[in-house]
């Protein structure tokens, strides 16, 4: 079985394994806080309801009443700065759900935006991502210069230390400005930056959505739009260099596997000067080669891409040797006169040995092939 095909697998089987263990790990983890959390909450509601006698149709509706009037605490969600926050989170995939259209005309709007914005955004952020890891390489070329190490060539693992430590800065300092504008725990604005970075955005903790930010405060709502589009960036440039590993290594398997697979269905022959050697077993019938176009310096088989250096000798000229060239179906009978290898003063000496045809080409070569010996001379 080829490489990627057994990558590919494996990479299945770790991400069901993996999720298996994290739906495992969530259950202990929040299954108790959760029962709990809905015990005190149906409590508080049976109070309230026989408290002040409501009905519970009337109590759906203060529950609607409270959950549709949080956006708004922010101010008015759709406005300029309001709808280019939710422009941010659609184009980002970050996606809190604070605020989503209501009207028919915004929601296809929306779905229509995404389907062009979503690719730009992400063809962006690569873009970004491999430019800061471009000027990664370039500051650690520059320090290891500086202290004279053997190796100055900024390698993958120097770039994913440094690019993970440019996130991790990014994120430390996100979440203390966010600690303080918002005033939730260091905690939890650690929490929620690596949430909107690294775009899962749950919705659960969402900034400028309250003393209505989004109309009073417009240099912070300038901080949070620059702090997720840079971060994002920053992110992408680790994510960059992690993902696209793997992608090169699958590539590079299958790059090895065409290149097995051609060289298990050629024989390589080297060509000797008026001795063509040939890697081949007595198995092997007389085969000959198709014709080549002789075109200096390089001369290309129309059926294979192997070049072969042509040099100028004596009366002639002759094909280097130092190449494989594989023996394959194919009749190399004429040879093209090269008419570059002609001497100043315009004469033929340079080729006049060669006979050639009305075309140019130089009449058939024949040669006698030794299976036992792997050779055929000319």
């Amino acid at each position: 079985m080829k490489k990627q095909n057994v990558r590919t697998i494996s990479l299945i089987v770790c991400t069901f394994t993996y999720l298996l263990i994290g739906a495992a790990v969530f259950d202990a983890l929040e299954s108790e806080t959760e029962k709990k959390r809905w015990k005190a909450l149906s409590a508080i509601e049976n109070v309230l309801i026989n408290r002040y006698n409501i009905s519970a149709e009337d109590f759906k509706v203060i529950e609607t009443v409270i959950m549709k009037s949080e956006p708004h605490k922010a101010g008015q969600q759709w406005k300029f700065s309001g709808a280019f926050y939710y422009a941010t989170t659609v184009l980002t995939t970050i996606g809190y759900g604070h605020s989503t259209p209501s009207t028919v005309s915004g929601k296809i709007f929306t779905m229509c935006y995404a389907a062009i914005g979503i690719p730009l955004g992400l063809v962006m952020f690569q873009s970004i991502g491999e430019r800061v890891n471009r000027l990664s390489s370039v500051i650690v070329h520059a320090v290891k210069t500086s202290f004279n190490c053997k190796k100055a060539i900024a390698s993958e693992v120097d770039l994913i230390l440094v690019v993970t430590t440019l996130s991790s800065l990014t994120i430390a300092g996100g979440a203390a400005a966010f600690s303080k504008f918002e005033g939730w725990s260091y905690f939890d604005s650690v929490y929620y930056c690596f949430i909107t970075l690294t775009t899962i955005g749950f919705g659960d903790m969402v900034a400028l959505q309250k003393d209505n930010a989004l109309n009073k405060k417009p240099e912070y709502v300038a901080f949070a739009l620059i702090f997720i589009l840079f971060g994002l960036a920053v992110v992408a440039a680790s994510l960059n260099l992690l993902v696209l590993r793997f992608v090169t290594m699958n590539t590079e398997d299958e790059k090895r596997d065409e290149a097995q697979a051609i060289q298990a269905l050629q024989i390589a022959v080297k060509l000797d000067g008026d001795i063509i050697t040939g890697n081949t077993g007595d198995s092997v019938d007389e085969r000959c080669y198709e014709r080549i176009s002789v075109i200096n310096p390089l001369t290309v088989c129309h059926n294979c891409p192997t070049k072969f250096d042509m040099t100028e000798a004596g009366n002639g000229c002759y094909i280097d040797t130092n190449y494989r060239y594989p023996l394959v179906d194919c009749e190399m009978t004429q040879l093209r006169s090269p008419a570059d290898l002609r001497p100043e003063g315009g004469d033929d000496q340079g080729v006049q040995d060669f006979e050639t045809d009305d075309e140019g080409l130089i009449q058939p070569l024949r040669f006698e092939y030794h299976p036992s010996r792997g050779r055929a001379s000319v």
